[in-house]
């Protein structure tokens, strides 16, 4: 069954404010060298859609950076490819001047065009704060021999690792996979069954509900399509059993990355066969690391000189650690520069900051401390 992809950049913006200032939630930085909307573009390009649409809000500039093309997806193409689709005022609120989406079914009712001229017979929508890699061609072979509207790829979190927060949707499904019930989060600790926030639609069902949410008002797309349709449209859920994390706030970016650093956990995400996650290809020389230089259980991207000491953590492209500086359990963004004698600890710095000689700085892991990009200290 052909497909296409629509990819919200934006709706979780507001959830990350630190990270999301100057660039959009799909943008931000994640394990030494990808974007978070590296994850659901490599989704879908393993499953064999070369049709992608991404709704876009503002602060964009970075996104479109990073994109290009689509040359690195594979998505340069002449006939579909990676289209940029920039916020509309939507059809119901035209008479309030200047607003666009502030939700999942709001930002669909604004690329109605873009939906309206797929041939393609099943769309796959995905938010950007998830970090995941799914076989989505599975899941799409399951949709089309259940007849279903809608499929919810459903995946399970430890509140132990990650916090969830209201947002969150519980499934309810019964032996077949028929969903029979859909709530929020509602505090339980241990496992919990949440949706991932990717979903795969019948195009023309999607199409019709749209359309019915523009003349009724609705703004929702769990409550005023999923919930108010149980149990008369089909609905089905498919099970996802990978690496699973949400960005939802700094603390759980945090986490999320340092997870990373656990063997079992990068190769679940990042080596799993046939299902290789793209990123943007940069050309950068190799890292240095100079007679004093000491790291351990540590992601380095290329481009760094390190002449310092560097554990638990994570370097992107271009950082430099100074003599005698000690980083641990921290995240240092691209060309990130450290003096001498620096200590880090649990620190997070956006691009281009410049720490100088003789400073330490400490947060917690459960309270980071973040450095905004081009700060200097």
């Amino acid at each position: 069954m052909r497909a296409a992809g629509l990819i919200f950049s934006n709706i979780h913006d507001a959830s990350i404010p630190e990270l999301t200032a100057r660039r959009t939630m799909a943008s931000i930085p994640f394990g030494g060298r990808y974007r978070l909307i590296d994850f659901a573009l490599s989704n879908m390009v393993n499953s064999g859609i070369t049709k992608v649409g991404v709704i876009t809000h503002y602060n964009y500039q970075s996104l479109l950076d990073h994109i290009g093309n689509g040359k690195d997806w594979d998505l340069a193409r002449r006939n579909g490819g990676i289209k940029i689709l920039p916020p509309f005022i939507t059809a119901y609120d035209n008479a309030v001047a200047g607003k666009v989406y502030s939700t999942r079914l709001e930002a669909l009712m604004g690329v109605m065009n873009f939906i309206n001229r797929c041939n393609e017979e099943v769309l796959v929508l995905s938010d950007c704060d998830v970090i995941c890699n799914v076989d989505l061609s599975l899941v799409i072979e399951q949709h089309e021999k259940n007849h279903a509207d809608i499929t919810l790829i459903s995946a399970t979190v430890d509140t132990a690792e990650q916090e969830l927060d209201a947002k969150a949707q519980v499934p309810v499904f019964d032996e077949t996979g028929r969903l029979i019930d859909i709530g929020v989060y509602s505090g339980q600790a241990g496992e919990v069954e949440i949706c991932s926030d990717i979903l795969v639609v019948r195009r023309t069902y999607l199409q019709r509900v749209v359309t019915e949410a523009m003349s009724h008002g609705l703004t929702s797309f769990y409550r005023d399509v999923i919930y108010r349709n149980l149990g008369r449209d089909r609905f089905f859920v498919a099970r996802y059993d990978g690496f699973f994390a949400r960005v939802n706030s700094i603390e759980s970016y945090f986490r999320c990355s340092m997870r990373l650093l656990d063997r079992k956990s990068r190769v679940n995400l990042f080596y799993r066969r046939n299902q290789p996650i793209y990123t943007k290809v940069r050309n950068s020389a190799p890292t240095r690391y100079l007679p004093d230089a000491s790291v351990k259980n540590s992601l380095i991207a290329d481009g760094c000189v390190i002449e310092g000491k560097v554990e638990n953590s994570i370097l992107f492209r271009g950082v430099h650690v100074g003599k005698g500086t000690v980083v641990k359990n921290s995240i240092l963004m691209q060309d990130t520069f450290t003096g001498e004698n620096v200590r880090l600890g649990c620190v997070i710095t956006d691009k281009d900051v410049v720490i100088k000689n003789d400073r330490e700085l400490c947060g917690h892991e459960t309270l980071p401390f973040y450095i905004g990009k081009g700060m200097t200290v």
